[in-house]
């Protein structure tokens, strides 16, 4: 993965491409047709909709399957029973709705006595043309319900009043005034009511959050507790923990851990968790260790999350507390603390005016800034933006879809946090501007550029006048990606007017079909969308948002097969490119191609919370680049296969065995069957890699009989899957512990079996114990589907079927060698050692089969829940409406630049994010890296980070 920041930007769904096997009488395909016969009730549609699908009363995991890996399923349980009111249904109200309707609280009441006007369609997706003087809640109504079917949507349209406000648990007030605010604030503080306010200005926004005098929080930043491997215990006092080298320990001071299987050192197996001081990456320090008995060996320390409680002030205290900012561009920090001036100044200003102030009106700017001058009298901070007060007051007419998006999704994490105790909520105020979008010339238009006319697009129009709205429709951009971001990058399309003027156009593709765990966070998509194409049915969503889109919708993967339609003349065309992509690889080819044809290029990305965005400018940025290696990740070779000591491991040994023996091996008998050149390039792979493949297709066209694993009958398969087993858990495990006893010590003197080395131990098949039996009833039916076998899950039968099965007799050799390390194992290989291996993975263990892959548990002394499970097996990225949303809307507010042609680095912005413990950089991007060539100092006209295996591409740009 490519790691930029504290930010990931992984987002990939899991292959589902089936593989093709061989059967009696030709070619089968392992795909959707062989999981259902093999496993039908993990099929049934009435079962998938009903809850407790997996001891989870209440919570339909195919809808949240993505969001339970952020949330869990505690906090989405505390989540189920919380209703929410929602106060104003603007732009910015109806996207938190959207937001938190989609989380799956228990109701959301959206409040509005306001009606629709023109400027509310630039950025209130819900409204259509023929709203335009209804109410903006019950106008918004269907569409809120419609989102998701496990949330009771309500509309009110009377006014707000303490009666009301006291029968939720969340209060969300957006377009409210200060006085309200204050009235309001208070009565929420006093009855233990979570209060947010969230408001947008043209280019600024304001997030105030209150969640009583003491708020628990029960996880502070959802990570996964740190566990550590354990090297040595002193016996001092502090007694000092060191780890094992492979793997930092990931605590910080004050975290408490629990031990155990420590062996000498006993004491601390039974202690309570122990607050640790953390002495460097890879040890740290404990309690008082001096009479605890003497450290022999082993040891595992396991992070214990703790709760802490939080206090907050009410509104009216922390309006004159500056200390209760929190920063989302430290290089505004005077510009943050002006604003919090600045938007009470606003609140007093449309008080006395009954108005906001006109759109770049240099007298209403006096006005306000002086109304923000008596304010710092009281202040006193130590420097006033002016320049920002001035901007707020030109733009503060205005009403920009990405600016909701991005306030509206923090907002509505806020009520996450508020309804779940997970995560850590704002403390307390929060403000961000992009002024940065503004023109970077001195000269504006004149006021009458800016005046509402009666148009769909008149909110942005108060902020960038009429030529540039005209310029924006007029725009050709390539969207690659139609699923959660790419959704809502298309939202945004259509409420900016993008394309959407005579010459524009937005064309978009991918490739992929709607499934019900999209429906979580791709939101333009409903339930009898699944199946259907995801780029189809998002652009006809976003056409009926906006009329005038112009879309339209390929299905073509963006890679080397489909540059005969998107080649030369295809990119000249454009004028940018936004990328809502799923993995690595394919954003570097886009960002290869974008290079290579000089467009700018947006991108982002989320994990979880977690989120990044990157504009890539021609001449002026770094490109997102090749991706980076992530070796630095691998799980060594032979820890894999013979000294697995994380979950991760099993997990991933697991993949490998299901894969070579249900993927792989069925392929290489079709390529085989079919491909006539198959042989001779096999063979060029390397004689040790072609034995083992070619060996592979022999035994399995070879019947059992005469020596091969080809079955002739169900018993047949019984019989292999037993075998299997034994091999796996019994006799590979004796015969590493014939090479490495228990009490094997090194030439040093030291336990072998200790560190990261965990000493396993032979397990003998019990055919009463259900792990055993699940192995050999899945594998069974596994094997014999590739071969057209009919088979059964009934245990009973099965079970009479082993008493039949002969095992054979295993004795360990003397003359095999293990490895201790990959390096061992690569000079072995260049010494053409073919007698050296590497045993399989050796714990018992339980196979799944699931909608979307195996996965397999394991008997660890820390197991993962199924869920867990399948997120690492599956390696699926756990993904959230708020992040999605946040992040598409920030790419826009880089959209807006790239329109305008701004021409200064420090315009743009590069973001990193989290959600979960209100983390915000945004930081100015990379410039282009300078190269020497023939002596010479280079500047590429590029923004590409040269290497050797682009240099196609550089140099027609030079």
């Amino acid at each position: 993965q490519k790691e930029t920041g504290e930010s990931h930007s992984l987002h990939p769904e899991f292959d589902r491409s089936s593989s093709s096997c061989v059967t009696g009488s030709g070619l089968l395909s392992l795909s959707s047709r062989f999981w259902p016969a093999v496993f039908p009730q993990l099929f049934n549609p009435v079962l998938w909709s009903k809850p407790n699908m997996s001891g989870s009363e209440g919570i339909d995991e195919g809808f949240y399957s993505r969001q339970l890996y952020v949330l869990g399923h505690e906090a989405m349980h505390r989540m189920g029973s919380a209703s929410v009111l929602i106060a104003g249904m603007k732009g910015l109200g109806v996207e938190t709705a959207k937001n938190v309707i989609l989380s799956g609280v228990k109701s959301v009441t959206v409040q509005d006595q306001g009606v629709a006007t023109w400027s509310d369609l630039s950025s209130q997706f819900f409204l259509k043309e023929s709203h335009v003087g209804q109410n903006r809640a019950l106008s918004s109504l269907q569409q809120l319900i419609a989102l998701n079917p496990h949330v009771h949507v309500s509309a009110h349209t009377g006014p707000l009043n303490k009666d009301l406000i006291l029968q939720f648990e969340v209060v969300v007030l957006t377009d409210s005034s200060l006085d309200d605010q204050k009235q309001f604030g208070e009565l929420c503080h006093s009855h233990g009511i979570k209060l947010i306010i969230a408001d947008t200005k043209g280019l600024c926004g304001q997030l105030f959050c209150d969640f009583g005098e003491k708020f628990e929080v029960l996880d502070q930043d959802g990570e996964a507790p740190a566990s550590v491997m354990i090297q040595h215990i002193s016996k001092d006092n502090p007694g000092v923990v060191i780890c094992t080298d492979d793997r930092k320990h990931g605590l910080t001071d004050g975290a408490k851990v629990v031990f155990s299987e420590v062996q000498g050192m006993t004491e601390l197996n039974n202690l309570k968790p122990v607050e640790v001081k953390v002495g460097g990456p890879y040890f740290f320090s404990i309690c008082d260790t001096s009479a605890f008995s003497e450290y022999e060996r082993g040891g595992v320390a396991t992070e214990v999350k703790q709760p802490v409680t939080l206090n907050f002030k009410p509104l009216h205290e922390a309006l004159n507390d500056h200390e209760l900012l929190i920063w989302t561009d430290f290089g505004k920090i005077s510009r943050h603390q002006t604003l919090h001036l600045a938007f009470q100044a606003l609140h007093e200003f449309v008080k006395k005016e009954q108005r906001l102030p006109r759109s770049w009106c240099q007298s209403d700017a006096d006005s306000l800034l002086a109304i923000v001058r008596e304010l710092n009298a009281a202040a006193q901070l130590e420097q006033l933006d002016e320049a920002a007060v001035r901007n707020l007051s030109c733009t503060a007419r205005g009403d920009l879809a990405p600016m909701n998006a991005f306030i509206g999704s923090v907002a509505a994490q806020e009520v996450i946090k508020a309804c779940s105790g997970k995560f850590t909520p704002l403390q307390q105020w929060l403000y961000f501007d992009a002024f940065e979008c503004l023109p970077e010339g001195k000269d504006q238009q004149t006021e009458s550029a800016f005046l509402e006319k009666g148009t769909r697009y008149d909110g942005q129009v108060a902020v960038f006048g009429s030529a540039f709205q005209e310029k924006l429709e007029r725009q050709k951009y390539f969207l690659v990606g139609a699923g959660a971001i790419g959704c809502e990058l298309l939202k945004n399309f259509a409420l900016i007017g993008l394309g959407a003027g005579e010459e524009g156009l937005v064309t978009v593709t991918d490739m992929d079909f709607i499934e019900k765990s999209n429906l979580n966070r791709q939101f333009l998509f409903r339930s009898q969308d699944i199946k259907k194409s995801k780029s189809a049915v998002a652009a006809k969503a976003v056409q009926e948002m906006n009329p005038k889109m112009k879309i339209t919708a390929h299905q073509n993967r963006l890679d080397p097969d489909s540059e005969g339609v998107y080649d030369y003349n295809f990119f000249m065309g454009l004028d940018g490119v936004a990328a809502a992509l799923d993995n690595v690889e394919a954003r570097v080819y886009l960002d290869k191609r974008c290079v290579r044809h000089r467009r700018p290029m947006l991108e982002g990305g989320t994990l979880g919370s977690k989120g990044h965005t990157l504009a890539v400018v021609p001449h002026l940025t770094e490109s997102y680049g090749p991706a980076k290696s992530s070796a630095g990740n691998d799980i060594p070779l032979c820890t894999l296969k013979n000294f697995p000591h994380r979950i991760e491991h099993t997990l991933q040994w697991a993949r490998d065995q299901f894969e070579g023996l249900f993927k792989n091996a069925p392929e290489n008998v079709n390529s085989y069957l079919r491909d006539s050149v198959f042989v001779t390039r096999t063979l060029e792979q390397g004689d040790a890699e072609a034995l083992e493949i070619l060996g592979g297709v022999w035994s399995s066209l070879v019947d059992v009989e005469a020596g091969g694993q080809r079955p002739q009958s169900w018993e047949d398969c019984v019989s292999w899957a037993r075998c299997k087993w034994e091999t796996l858990y019994n006799n590979d495990i004796r015969q590493l512990l014939h090479c490495f006893p228990p009490e094997e010590v090194t030439a040093s003197g030291l336990p072998f079996w200790s560190g990261s080395k965990r000493c396993p131990h032979p397990l003998t098949f019990d055919p009463s114990k259900t792990t055993h039996m699940d192995y050999v009833v899945a594998a069974a039916n596994l094997y014999g589907q590739i071969y057209g076998i009919e088979g059964t899950k009934e245990h009973a039968s099965i079970r009479k079927t082993l008493e039949g099965v002969r095992v054979p007799a295993f004795t360990p050799k003397s003359s095999v060698k293990i490895h201790v390390t990959d390096q061992e194992m690569e000079e072995d290989k260049k010494n053409d050692s073919g007698e050296a291996q590497c045993l399989p993975k050796l714990f018992p263990m339980k196979l799944w089969i699931t909608d979307d892959f195996s996965s397999v548990n394991h008997t660890l002394n820390s197991p993962l829940c199924p869920l867990q499970s399948k997120r690492i097996a599956g390696r699926i990225i756990p993904a959230i409406a708020t992040t999605t949303a946040a992040v598409a809307g920030l790419m826009c507010l880089e959209l807006y630049k790239l329109v305008q042609g701004h021409r200064e680095i420090r315009s743009y912005r590069s973001a990193y994010i989290n959600l979960a413990v209100q983390y915000f950089v945004m930081s100015q991007p990379s410039r282009p890296q300078h190269f020497e060539v023939s002596s010479s100092s280079l500047k590429p006209r590029s923004f590409l980070v040269i290497q050797k295996t682009q240099i196609d591409s550089y140099l027609p740009l030079c």
